[in-house]
């Protein structure tokens, strides 16, 4: 009996994707399937990076596609395309960068800057193109962490080029002053100062920018919101109550503002003695999942309270350098493929397709 496309679609029906938690069917991740007398060809395109994925997913369409009746050679392509995506509207995309992830919270001390550097890492080690952007004009921490030192340089004496750290592209104010100055700076000098490093740094064809931003919801905030292209924004909390009260006003500006959230992480979750093994909730428990219920925003990870996290950022080789295996690593990168597919279920940007209409006196 002869194999029909409907039988192929049948048993991808039946198989679902780790990572979008839907089938490849439904969630059209299926392409070009082919059916040569009893040979079967397709490809799967995932519309986020998971470099890791792809040959696990590979591997298990193939067996299933092997498990129907009569069939000859089974080929399965897995492959993956990032896009830009839409974002507030009047906002103008920044050249050379696709999607804009701010990572934000209510208050400092959450972990927010760790968590910032290790989802860019972790998006980069599943296979994007990656930004940082140190928003934190402030209290710039991500040339520490990043282990960057030296000045950026620019070859057009427009436009600086970005710092490379551990395969990201990166920007921030602490590159272009002693680490000793203060930035005693009133609101609208910090926001010029935000926008410069935005708009006049050469971006190289990033899939992602991740932009750490600084605590609470000030000016910078307001100008991420209003002027800057932001895809979505993830918000780092701790289980505590009053990390919890300050992360719940972050989330609740960013949803008046019209910026999408993609999700919750929850540092400190959970500490693990390291003498014997002991689990407690030094910092509550549970706080993160009833925000995420009370505002319907997934849970995207928890991390534990881990001496490693901080050694690996302070030294400048975070956590998705250090023990690219460990477990904590790992975390990072559901988080980060989390967020990926948040932003691949978004509506796409297609303002680049649209012609400019130039008016011409003639």
């Amino acid at each position: 009996m002869a194999i029909t496309e409907q039988d192929v679609q049948s048993a991808l029906k039946q198989l679902v994707d780790p990572n979008t938690k839907t089938d490849y069917v439904t969630g059209k991740s299926a392409k070009n399937i082919k059916i040569d007398g009893n040979n079967v060809s397709l490809d799967i395109l995932l519309g986020y990076p998971a470099k890791s994925q792809l040959e696990p997913i590979r591997k298990e369409i193939f067996a299933k596609l092997k498990t129907l009746p009569g069939v000859g050679n089974v080929n399965v392509n897995v492959t993956m395309k990032i896009v830009s995506h839409a974002v507030q509207r009047g906002v103008k995309l920044v050249p050379g960068i696709k999607n804009i992830i701010a990572v934000a919270s209510g208050k400092g001390g959450v972990g927010k800057s760790t968590t910032a550097v290790n989802l860019a890492l972790a998006l980069a080690a599943e296979g994007a193109s990656v930004g940082v952007l140190d928003a934190d004009i402030y209290g710039p921490s991500q040339p520490m962490m990043l282990g960057i030192s030296g000045r950026p340089e620019s070859k057009d004496g427009k436009s600086l080029e970005p710092m490379e750290g551990h395969g990201l592209q990166a920007m921030s104010i602490g590159f272009l002053i002693d680490t000793e100055t203060p930035m005693v700076w009133r609101g609208p000098m910090v926001t010029q100062a935000l926008e410069q490093l935005l708009n006049e740094t050469k971006w190289h064809d990033v899939d992602y920018l991740v932009v750490d931003l600084p605590p609470g919801t000030g000016d910078i905030q307001l100008t991420l919101a209003q002027r800057v292209p932001v895809t979505g924004a993830v918000i780092v909390t701790t289980p505590q109550d009053i990390a919890l009260i300050d992360a719940r006003k972050g989330l609740k500006m960013f949803e008046k503002v019209g910026i999408p959230i993609l999700g919750i992480v929850e540092n400190m979750s959970l500490h693990i003695c390291s003498k014997c093994g002991h689990e407690e909730h030094i910092f509550g428990e549970g706080g993160g999942n009833r925000m995420g219920t009370d505002y319907n925003v997934e849970m995207l990870g928890s991390l534990p309270l881990d001496i490693n996290i901080r050694q690996h950022a302070d030294s400048g080789k975070p956590t998705l350098v250090s023990d690219p295996d460990g477990r904590i690593s790992e975390i990072y990168r559901q988080i980060a493929r989390r967020v990926a597919v948040k932003i691949a279920e978004k509506q796409q940007d297609h303002s680049a397709a649209f012609p400019k209409i130039v008016v011409k006196n003639t």
